[in-house]
């Protein structure tokens, strides 16, 4: 039985693999996301432009707490307007009623071109700050000057988190985190739909064909469905292996061009870094840069998070690919009716996706907990949460439950699945409906 699980497993593996749009795509598609990635942070960068909003102020002190930057100018002309600011050339009017002490009053902001979120987070936090000024300097003697001065030099602490880890403390990087775990989540509920419509294509198109009929005379429709599952899951693994091997050599080329000056001044950085120093004299911002992404590269548990994620990428794949396994024997010609079928299957994918998009704002959370438990939403929100630290976010006993759930959940439905290919896949003319699946399942 083995062996001849073997044979189809790598007939589907070879047969895709010499593919050639699995060559490009697992070539060139690294070098796409690079690309874009780059291409995007330079546009970002050349394309911030600067807000000039004029004031209307009824109060007559934010004058001289506004302060305009490269990001936002303000124009307190006298001779501005709600209806004339645009020909003025402004991209806003700020209106600023009254401000009685004691009392919430509302400040309004009309524009013609509207202002980013972050821009007006921004806006709004000068505004709340130029409030507290102004109350420090009525209800103080400590002067405008002053004020200044003081605010300037209090920039002089920097957080920095440690996850609690006993008698140890890790460094911790809450931006690194968050963007590992979306990254990880992503790929995997890609991942689970490529290849595991890749699987029900593969199924529909030897159902179709006949071909299902001329195999399974020779081996069973369970040693079939697993063989191809396995194969086209060997490929998907194959390409992850070789786009990791493939960024983290471009990694170490890119480190390779570097200056040895800069280096040295990164070296110099990171020891500064380790004595609780913000910044190192003599250090160029653009040593500061890369000592910044080297931490945020050294931060993570990356053997930890390799590993869960290969655990979960198949877990996840097999649990899913059975199902839609199941679907392509079901179905014949008509592509609206896998369409259908795929409805109950792939929306639990979607669903977890958003779930974790949720959860990487309190991966702690009880949300969090149980959708990364729960074998239908394992693999993606688990994912999430797994670079944000275990066993402080992620709890040693959380992450081996979700682990052995999710490998009962795939037995099961391979299992199911098998028995619903042993009917399905010799099965023509008749509409299937999942009532009539179930059946296949649970009562032949």
């Amino acid at each position: 039985m083995s062996n001849k699980i073997w044979l189809i497993t790598r007939r589907e593996y070879t047969t895709r693999v010499r593919n050639k749009t699995f060559l490009l795509s697992t070539f060139l598609l690294p070098l796409a996301i690079i690309l874009f990635i780059t291409v995007s942070v330079w546009i970002s960068l050349q394309g911030k432009s600067q807000h000039r909003i004029a004031v209307i102020d009824a109060n007559g002190y934010f004058k001289d707490y506004l302060k305009s930057d490269s990001s936002i100018s303000f124009n307190f002309s006298p001779e501005l307007d709600t209806l004339n600011y645009a020909e003025k050339g402004n991209t806003a009017v700020l209106i600023i009623p009254v401000l009685p002490e004691g009392q919430k009053t509302i400040y309004r902001l009309k524009y013609k071109k509207q202002l980013a979120l972050e821009g007006i987070s921004d806006l709004q936090g000068r505004i709340d700050n130029a409030i507290v000024d102004h109350m420090i300097y009525q209800k103080t003697s400590v002067s405008r000057a002053k004020l200044d001065s003081v605010r300037k030099s209090a920039d002089i602490a920097e957080l920095r988190s440690y996850e609690d880890q006993g008698k140890i403390a890790k460094a911790s990087n809450q931006g690194a985190s968050t963007a590992i775990g979306y990254i990880c989540g992503t790929l995997i509920y890609m991942l689970t739909f490529i290849y595991g419509a890749a699987v029900m294509r593969g199924v529909m198109e030897e159902k179709t064909t006949r071909i299902a009929e001329v195999v399974i005379s020779s081996v069973k429709p369970f040693q079939l469905m697993m063989g191809k599952i396995l194969g086209i899951g060997a490929v998907g693994l194959t390409q992850f292996m070789l786009w990791v091997v493939l960024l983290v050599s471009l990694a170490l080329l890119a480190q390779g061009l570097i200056p040895h000056d800069i280096m040295m001044e990164v070296a110099k950085q990171q020891q500064a870094n380790a004595m609780g120093m913000s910044s190192a004299p003599g250090v160029s911002s653009a040593a500061q840069k890369v000592a910044e992404f080297t931490g945020f590269l050294n931060t993570p548990n990356w053997g930890l998070i390799l590993f869960c994620f290969l655990f979960y990428f198949i877990g996840g794949y097999l649990f899913y690919s059975a199902l839609f396994a199941a679907i392509g024997s079901a179905v014949n010609e008509d592509v609206q009716e896998a369409q259908s079928l795929m409805l109950p299957v792939t929306m639990p994918v979607i669903f977890s996706f958003f779930i974790m998009t949720i959860v990487m704002r309190d991966p702690g959370g009880q949300l969090g907990v149980w959708a990364s438990i729960i074998p239908f939403s394992s693999p993606i929100v688990m994912m999430g949460r797994i670079p944000f630290g275990v066993p402080g976010t992620v709890p040693w006993w959380q992450l081996g439950l979700s682990m052995m759930l999710l490998v009962a959940g795939f037995i099961f439905t391979v299992w199911m699945a098998g028995k619903i290919y042993r009917t399905g896949i010799l099965m023509y003319g008749k509409k299937p409906t999942w009532r009539t699946m179930w059946k296949w399942a649970f009562k032949a």
